[in-house]
């Protein structure tokens, strides 16, 4: 089941750099929402609070609330039990040394023992899910890193949506991809947006406006502006968003 994700006077610190200001924002359940604007201005310091990576961090310090659904992230949540709810995939495909099939199922034994016909449902439904199910049928006992650039996304998306998580976070998921598994990826987001709450940080504008249904600008650890996709790309309320998508700086 999606749940909606929001952040709420979030303020974000790097020992004593101040990286995020302030920052409060609702992420709907069932949408994409893409968090866009130029290097290094908090797109995914923002998104790896949502699922606590910041804590691996040393001298991070995050200070406002997080909320999946109604519940405080920080303060009421097992931070593996968050990270089952809250998925992710990064920039760089990263399968683990395992086939094909432990891949996708990973996640699955580690909440419990399910069967091997459990186990080889969740393989079959989730690979198709992410179009990957006909190219590797029948080499599932094949390592996971024999696969393509693309095909090794789907497969740690796959891995990502096998333990039904609420929401799926993706830290510029196309970013070291071809433009045909970029494409393939995108199709993908869409369909799982319709299931899943999406958070994507992407630097390509015109994927944000393929996938996503609400953005986000953000500039210098500000959230300057947000609101539904279409909208903010035509009419952005402030001149540093406009800027930006035409390209003045970024």
């Amino acid at each position: 089941m999606a749940l909606s994700m929001e952040v709420k006077n979030i303020n974000l610190f790097y020992g004593e750099h101040h990286a995020l200001h302030d920052v409060s924002l609702k992420m709907p359940a069932g949408m994409a929402t893409a968090f866009i604007g130029p290097s290094g201005c908090g797109k995914s310091t923002l998104l790896r609070c949502l699922n606590r990576m910041n804590d691996r961090i040393p001298d991070c310090r995050v200070e406002g609330t997080v909320l999946l659904g109604d519940e405080d992230v920080y303060k009421t949540m097992d931070v593996y039990e968050l990270r089952r709810r809250v998925g992710m995939v990064f920039q760089r495909p990263n399968p683990f040394p395992l086939s094909i099939y432990d891949n996708v199922v990973y996640g699955v034994r580690m909440m419990g023992k399910p069967t091997k016909d459990e186990t080889d449902e969740i393989v079959e439904t989730t690979l198709k899910g992410v179009g990957l199910w006909d190219e590797v049928k029948d080499k599932l006992d094949h390592s996971g890193l024999s696969l393509s650039g693309g095909q090794q996304q789907r497969l740690c998306i796959a891995r990502a949506l096998a333990v039904d998580p609420d929401v799926l976070l993706m830290d510029e998921p196309t970013s070291a991809l071809d433009p045909i598994s970029t494409g393939l990826i995108e199709e993908l987001i869409l369909g799982i947006a319709k299931e899943h709450t999406v958070v994507i940080v992407t630097h390509n504008m015109q994927q944000a406006t393929r996938v996503s249904n609400r953005c986000a600008f953000f500039y210098l650890g500000d959230l300057i502006e947000e609101g539904p996709t279409a909208e903010l790309f035509s009419a952005p309320k402030d001149k540093r968003t406009e800027d930006y998508l035409t390209g003045r700086f970024g």
